[in-house]
């Protein structure tokens, strides 16, 4: 965030705890991501291990599921411009949305 700031952006901060986003919400961000879902969720996390999804990684709509559902399995930070996005670790990731 202090890459941003350091920028002169004051970026909009969407609390995804607070208000878990939709399955269509995950399944834009992946396509603005050019990931697959698999690539962008937290396989250490509780939630992920609880809910026994590793041998589910290639099934996407399961998986956008999972994530609307435990937020806390998606990857995180994500930055997104208009119709691009990128994971912001590392930190520098974020310049390429900048440039």
């Amino acid at each position: 965030m202090q890459l941003l700031k350091d920028r002169g952006i004051d970026p909009h901060i969407i609390e995804y705890l607070k208000n878990p986003p939709s399955v269509s919400d995950i399944r834009n961000l992946s396509k603005k991501l050019g990931l697959h879902p698999k690539e962008f969720i937290r396989t250490r996390e509780p939630d992920f291990k609880e809910q026994k999804l590793s041998n589910n990684l290639e099934d996407s709509e399961l998986l956008f599921e999972a994530m609307s559902r435990y937020p806390k399995i998606i990857e995180r930070p994500i930055i997104v411009k208009k119709n691009l996005a990128v994971l912001g670790r590392p930190p520098e990731n974020i310049l390429t949305l900048l440039d």
